[in-house]
């Protein structure tokens, strides 16, 4: 009795673990090239949040969305590769965790046309990306406030709803501007849900985690692609090095004291440092580090921490096959789960079988 009685309470403790289980969700759009902040800031929480067996994770590659900003081809497919290889490279657990293209999953598209036609307009007036251009618009005295605007651009918000809703994803990590989008999506589904008399949508909730870390780029300004200030993350040792020593400091000489806030190469180094090692910088900023010291120790730190997983990027850019064939298992998985809730929304617009 007293076995069965253990075997009970193991059941009972297995189902509560999964009720309890949280669907995070992130996409990456694939117009760029990675660099140290994206690292910093998303790649790097994203797989430590992948190996947790707390999570059911979704990663995918966002080319759809990419489309919005480049019309290049050529950019956009290296930018795919890219990040696939460096999301593998960095050790992404995809057994514990389900990693695809946006692209692949067929139902991602549908299910955006049937959120589209329950979204109203007004609510894709409100979306930052938009008044944004329109204000551009405006100040520059164009008689025509939509000027540049495509569709896509305009209604991205509902393609990035699908991409939640599409798999009832309750974790959607993400940065402050981006809070926007989370409650749009909930928008929507509320919407759809009553339209069509269903819970067919769990609600997402955005996911700010404040003490990640915001990377400064060479002049200063927050590492980004639009300032073209980056580090890309898996350059040559000899190319890292000589970005490092770009980095824009003050004219401070060596030996006297200088200020690790608003120091963009302290900044660095704290995001790929112990915090004894953090410390002891910090000591020696007060004691005086001269530039050129800081930034070819800051190269050798970062360094250090980047040689295994450039030396394994470089062998999966060699090797697409293999990341093809990763790719392919994660779409077969993504849609394992997309396929059922499509055929149930299907019927629930009125698009059931005739017989």
């Amino acid at each position: 009795m007293q076995v069965k009685g253990s075997y009970q309470t193991e059941l009972i403790e297995d189902k509560r673990i999964m009720m309890e289980k949280r669907r995070v969700l992130t996409g990456i759009t694939t117009t760029g090239i990675p660099h140290l902040g994206n690292y910093v800031g998303a790649i790097r929480p994203a797989i430590e949040a992948s190996r947790d067996p707390a999570n059911e994770s979704f990663y995918f590659l966002a080319d759809l969305h990419a489309l919005i900003k480049c019309h290049d081809p050529k950019r956009v497919d290296e930018s795919r590769r890219a990040i696939a290889a460096t999301w593998l490279a960095l050790g992404l657990d995809t057994d514990n965790s389900v990693f695809y293209r946006q692209s692949d999953i067929p139902e991602i598209t549908e299910l955006t046309w049937l959120l589209t036609c329950v979204c109203s307009k007004g609510l894709m007036n409100r979306a930052h990306a938009y008044k944004a251009v329109a204000q551009e618009n405006e100040e520059e005295g164009s008689s025509d406030p939509d000027k540049g605007v495509t569709m896509g651009l305009f209604s991205y918000p509902v393609l990035m709803a699908a991409d939640i809703l599409m798999f009832n994803a309750t974790d959607i990590p993400v940065g402050r501007d981006q809070i926007q989008h989370i409650e749009m999506a909930r928008d929507v589904a509320q919407r759809f849900n009553h339209i069509y008399k269903g819970q067919y949508f769990t609600l997402p909730e955005a996911r700010v985690d404040d003490e990640v870390a915001v990377l400064g780029g060479l002049d200063g300004r927050k590492m980004s692609k639009s300032y073209n200030n980056t580090i890309p993350l898996f350059e040559t040792e000899k190319k890292l090095l000589k970005l490092i020593r770009k980095i824009k400091t003050n004219s401070l000489e060596p030996g006297e004291p200088k200020e690790t806030e608003g120091c963009t190469l302290f900044q660095i180094w704290q995001a790929f440092a112990t915090p004894e090692q953090t410390a002891e910088m910090r000591k020696r900023y007060e004691d005086g580090i001269g530039w050129g010291e800081m930034k070819n120790d800051l190269f050798e730190l970062v360094n250090d921490h980047l040689k295994e997983p450039r030396a394994r990027y470089e062998e999966l850019m060699n090797d697409m096959g293999y990341v093809e064939e990763v790719l392919r298992k994660g779409a077969d998985r993504a849609r394992a789960e997309a396929a059922p809730l499509m055929d149930q929304l299907r019927k629930a617009v009125g698009f059931g079988s005739f017989v």
